[in-house]
């Protein structure tokens, strides 16, 4: 055991050799006590939750996943997304503009109606953004053209440097638009697969597979729900910013979910909004897919609270390319 870890507790040991199985964890032996420790304090932290849970205190719940030997704090830096605001020309960029429409659908979930691929998982590679990108990409491929083509995340990964990305150190939704613009497609996912981490392939010759993904700029957002749920009724599949930084979101398990600590500003994760829709308690939510895996939350899903001031930042910053 590392110095100065506390003494773990001998009644969970066989739970902890299967965490570590199931997640294929592997430690030296220095590292390993200071593992369990951190495992153990987010055990008890998911217990107690739950414990409120069960006592109406909370809408959601938690369970114990692949993020239990970190702390929240400790587990930015790996799994989410760092981003500055970019510079943007008037060309590329439009703003958002409510259709005039009546009345949109009290809820949607476009993944029902072909626009949404699989769940994958970033791995340990700040790359949210290029999920969050691929995403809605795919929907309004599929929206042009009826066909779902997985895309390449690998392939914004090691190419829109020059856009203004980092790879797998964060990125924005918008530069990844922008790289696909400039470069006159995106290879498919299948022959530029995914690698989790900053490769070297960038666009070898041969890899092109889809250059009818013609990306010709994208749309903001206005920076309120209302807005929001008018895009993901009426356009597909939206890109958006969220503040993950929270031992709630790293432990989601299912329920629809609200974190009272959240900031609307300070944003560190990208996801897609897929839908939303409302319990039969009225309790309005957001339908968002995640990168973490189909192991995470609700098969890689989270449903996030909706029209509550614009938790975590949800409105905040959400985009998708035309195409």
């Amino acid at each position: 055991m590392a110095s100065g870890s506390p003494s773990p507790d001998p009644s969970l040991d066989g739970e902890w050799e299967e965490w570590k199985k199931k997640y294929e964890k592997k430690y030296s032996q220095n590292e390993e006590g200071q593992k369990r420790a951190v495992w153990e304090n987010n055990k008890k932290t998911i217990e107690l939750h739950n414990e409120d849970y069960a006592k109406g205190k909370h809408g959601f719940s938690l369970e114990m996943n692949t993020f239990g030997d970190l702390f929240f704090v400790h587990h930015l830096p790996l799994f989410l997304c760092t981003s500055s605001p970019p510079f943007m020309g008037t060309k590329e960029m439009n703003v958002f503009e409510e259709p005039l429409v009546g009345d949109i659908p009290k809820s949607v979930d476009w993944k029902d109606r072909g626009y949404v691929t699989s769940v994958k998982d970033q791995g340990s590679c700040g790359a949210c953004w290029a999920f969050s990108a691929v995403g809605s990409l795919v929907g309004q491929m599929f929206r042009k053209t009826g066909k779902l083509v997985p895309l390449s995340e690998q392939n914004l990964v090691d190419c829109s440097w020059s856009q203004g990305n980092n790879g797998c150190n964060g990125g924005l939704m918008e530069l990844a638009f922008r790289y696909v613009k400039d470069n006159g497609g995106l290879d498919t996912s299948e022959s530029y697969p995914y690698e989790a981490l900053d490769s070297i392939m960038q666009d070898l010759p041969g890899y092109w597979e889809l250059r009818e993904v013609n990306v010709m700029g994208f749309v903001k957002v206005p920076s309120s729900e209302y807005a929001l749920m008018k895009a993901v009724a009426t356009v597909g599949p939206i890109s958006v910013g969220i503040d993950s930084k929270h031992y709630s979101f790293q432990f989601y398990k299912d329920g629809l979910y609200y974190e009272a600590d959240c900031s609307s500003s300070n944003l560190d994760h990208a996801v897609l909004v897929v839908g939303y829709g409302e319990e039969s308690d009225g309790r309005k939510y957001w339908l968002v897919k995640n990168s973490w895996g189909e192991r995470w939350g609700m098969n890689g899903y989270i449903k996030m609270a909706r029209d509550r001031n614009n938790n975590c930042g949800i409105a905040s910053d959400a985009s998708y390319p035309i195409v």
